[in-house]
């Protein structure tokens, strides 16, 4: 078969056939009487098993040397390219991410896309504070697009870039939200956490039901930023995880702080007093736990805490008497 009718029937030019010929990669075997390359059907089967490897990602070379070494492994050869076509799709993913990125900002012209670029290259970058003044630099007039700013603080583990990202977050107005609301159901525990805190930050009912939905989160760090968050707001629904986090001693201090906000509403001040009241009676045997929840009573507005705290100043763990007395002296002595 002529080399004409055979890249008609394989479907590769004959410009090509002629270059596997040149590298020896596939050589008709035999001549017309006129000199034109003739190929058998053993040259057209080698012409079909180049292509399949050249659908495959290898190059010229690799595919001449799986043909010629009857020894040659593919294994190693198809791993390799597993990990190039892998890291091929992870710099389009990227690329496709920063269009959107682009086309999200609704660019005005050429230079709104570079200002919009240029600040993608920042939060790239491995030093925090490039990245830090990326953010707290932007340019003037081009808006940045919440969902850039969510997916960089979830992913953010400076605190300060963070913290940026977090201000620059919340200047966008609801877009925010939605954004950054999805973290708050990841399995990273760190991921949620970054969630609330960003969440934290914004304002408006939506903001809210994020927080109380993260009330129910099974790390105390997640739940316990919620909490902070939602009783500042004034909402009650946070008082069992404001007590719970005084119990376990994260960020016992704030939480304590809060109730006491909070205990402003006497109806919600029974609830508070109720609550860590009972958690004295079920930690008798903890002096530690005993002592923070002291503390967190002697945040209680008034003089309700009062006659709780005269009762632990008799106590028989000398720690929690002495804590107790101290801190009733405090407050009377306003």
């Amino acid at each position: 078969m002529l080399i004409g009718e055979v890249s008609r029937r394989s479907g590769v030019s004959t410009r090509m056939l002629r270059h596997y010929d040149s590298l020896g990669l596939v050589r008709p075997t035999g001549r017309t009487v006129g000199g034109y390359r003739e190929y058998s059907a053993e040259d057209i089967r080698r012409i079909f098993h180049v292509e399949s490897l050249r659908s495959l990602g290898l190059s010229l070379r690799e595919i001449g040397r799986a043909l010629e070494d009857p020894a040659f492994a593919p294994s190693a050869l198809v791993a390799d390219l597993v990990r190039r076509t892998e890291d091929r799709l992870r710099r389009e993913r990227e690329l496709l991410e920063r269009l959107r990125a682009v086309d999200a900002s609704s660019p005005s012209g050429w230079q709104d896309v570079l200002r919009i670029v240029r600040l993608l290259h920042g939060l790239d970058s491995p030093s925090a504070a490039r990245r830090q003044q990326a953010v707290l630099s932007p340019a003037d007039d081009v808006p940045v697009p919440a969902e850039l700013l969510a997916e960089a603080v979830l992913a953010e583990t400076d605190p300060n870039v963070a913290g940026a990202l977090r201000w620059a977050l919340a200047r966008t107005g609801d877009d925010g939200v939605a954004h950054v609301a999805a973290g708050v159901r990841s399995p990273d525990v760190d991921v949620r956490r970054r969630a609330v805190l960003a969440v934290a930050e914004l304002p408006g009912d939506e903001a809210t039901a994020v927080l109380v939905e993260a009330l129910g989160d099974a790390a105390v760090t997640v739940r316990g930023h919620a909490a902070l968050a939602l009783g500042a707001r004034g909402l009650t629904a946070a008082v069992p995880v404001l007590v719970g986090m005084v119990v376990e001693g994260v960020n016992d201090v704030e939480a304590a702080e809060v109730l006491g906000s909070l205990s402003r509403d006497p109806e919600c001040a029974d609830r508070v007093m109720g609550a860590l009241v009972a958690e004295l009676a079920a930690h008798t045997a903890d002096s530690g736990v005993r002592i923070r929840l002291i503390q967190a009573l002697a945040e209680l507005p008034g003089t309700a805490a009062h006659g709780v705290l005269r009762d632990l100043a008799g106590d028989g763990d000398r720690a929690v008497a002495l804590v107790a007395s101290a801190l009733l002296g405090l407050l009377e002595g306003r």
